[in-house]
């Protein structure tokens, strides 16, 4: 996949180590050594993601150069995602950092399917929150159905009461996540993310949990685990519903008795966490015993947030079409222009199945390809009508192709395929929509089966607006 990651760390041989895993999975990672050199290589771009040690000068431990520089990379205008990185298992100076917006941490030496996870599930929490501003724009609007959802975050947020949400894909679950925390008592400590679909089974109860030293091969330090790191905080497990049965039951064990056991420890640790849970599962879905255990549902939606599409609040596009297109338009330093009246009038009648993060998708493309006076449909790439059907044909047209294997579906799911369409676009379309299909919109288990990141899936669901 395409992005720009640095790794910005004193010892040449642990960024060199860490530039050799990456390098083969990502298009260009850059290494640094000297911090005084940032400003100079930020000028020239933007890294997408920064492995940020937190130590440079020999003997020091506490964090205090990193947590400066991660000062220095959040002040950009389009900041990078940033995972913190530590020799020292220091809970402390873990949560300092996520508290000073560092996304995720890891401690060194790393587990590489670690390290690989930390930075794809970065590169997806900055695709879906570009943009985001402290104002939470892909929760703006002033329907009916987002004035409803805001009064039921404030209602919701000062309460200790877990709360679960629920919507399709782009609708901004994990926004809503961020303004519960916000809200909520607990604002001054740190909302820790966790995607629960990406994190392997195997190192499951490492990664929630943590582990002592020795506990396993490769334990070469003490671990703190995400409950650990987000104590007097809140923890958001996205994708919630994509976890196995077996560590279903661990998680639950862990919330009934509010404690942990590090792998290798000989006692429990208490936790002081509140559980934001997320999922796109179909709300009958997680009733199904073979997919959602009922008694682990129980203790996650004492209060459940459903998020609405798009298509249910489409006075609501105006509005995001205004902030997405200036906000692009400075971006990319392009001229402002307005949407023509005709062309609004078919963005807001659009179905857009992939939400939020399709109009935005959208946005960007119309901000960089359009070439006319005003913004026409033809800048915004929205699919021929006979692709952009009801939300009920769409979803009988997927489930038709469910369980069919992605090469025969290719010439039945979208109708560019169907008419002979057999350029590049329309057969990459085809085959990510057979795909999605074939795991019931699952985009964990989508892109783990075309061999492409959550990230970069997201920004081919925009492209084609599937």
């Amino acid at each position: 996949m395409s992005a720009y990651i640095l790794i910005l760390d004193d010892d040449a041989d642990v960024a060199t180590a860490a530039q050799m895993l990456l390098r083969r999975r990502y298009g260009q990672v850059a290494t640094l050594c000297d911090p005084a050199s940032l400003p100079a290589l930020l000028a020239r771009g933007v890294p997408d993601v920064v492995l940020l040690d937190l130590n440079f000068t020999p003997g020091r431990i506490n964090g205090a150069e990193g947590l400066a520089l991660l000062d220095v990379l959040r002040a950009q205008a389009n900041p990078p995602a940033v995972i913190a990185m530590t020799a020292y298992a220091d809970v402390p100076l873990a949560v300092e950092a996520l508290k000073c917006g560092a996304g995720d941490f890891i401690t060194k030496p790393w587990d590489n399917t670690r390290l690989i996870a930390a930075v794809d599930q970065a590169l997806a929490r900055r695709e879906a929150g570009r943009g985001a501003s402290a104002g939470s724009p892909e929760l703006m609007g002033g329907s009916r159905a987002m004035r409803e959802l805001k009064a039921l975050i404030a209602s919701v947020a000062p309460t200790e009461a877990n709360v679960m949400v629920l919507g399709e894909n782009g609708v901004g679950k994990e926004l809503v996540a961020r303004a519960i925390h916000a809200a909520s008592r607990r604002a001054g400590g740190t909302l820790l993310a966790v995607d629960m679909g990406a994190l392997p089974e195997s190192t499951f109860e490492s990664e929630l949990f943590g582990h002592r030293k020795g506990s396993f091969t490769d334990a070469k330090a003490d671990r703190a685990g995400r409950f650990q790191a987000a104590r007097g905080g809140s923890l958001f497990l996205d994708e919630i519903g994509n976890m196995p049965l077996a560590a279903q039951a661990k998680l639950l064990t862990a919330l009934e008795r509010r404690e942990v056991t590090p792998i290798g420890a000989d006692k429990p640790e208490a936790i002081d966490v509140r559980i934001i849970s997320a999922t796109n599962l179909d709300e009958a879905r997680l009733f199904d015993p073979s997919v959602f255990r009922a008694d682990l549902l129980f203790r996650l939606n004492t209060i459940v947030i459903r998020v609405p599409p798009l298509r249910e609040r489409r006075e609501d596009v105006p509005l995001l079409l205004a902030h997405y297109l200036k906000m692009y338009e400075t971006q990319y330093q392009r001229p402002v222009r307005n949407v023509a009246a005709a062309a609004l009038d078919t963005l807001v009648r659009h179905d857009w199945l992939g939400n939020v993060r399709a109009l935005r998708h959208a946005c960007e493309r119309a901000v960089i390809l359009g070439q006319g006076a005003e913004y026409s449909v033809a800048d915004f790439g929205l699919p021929s009508s006979a692709q952009s059907t009801a939300p009920a044909a769409a979803a009988g047209a997927l489930h038709a192709v469910a369980d069919t294997a992605v090469a025969p579906a290719l010439a039945d799911v979208p109708a560019s395929a169907s008419s002979g369409d057999t350029t590049l676009d329309a057969i990459e379309r085809a085959a990510i929509a057979a795909t999605l299909a074939q795991f019931n919109g699952n985009i964990s288990h989508a892109a783990k089966s075309l061999g492409i990141s959550r990230a970069a899936l997201y920004r081919k669901l925009g492209k084609h607006g599937i």
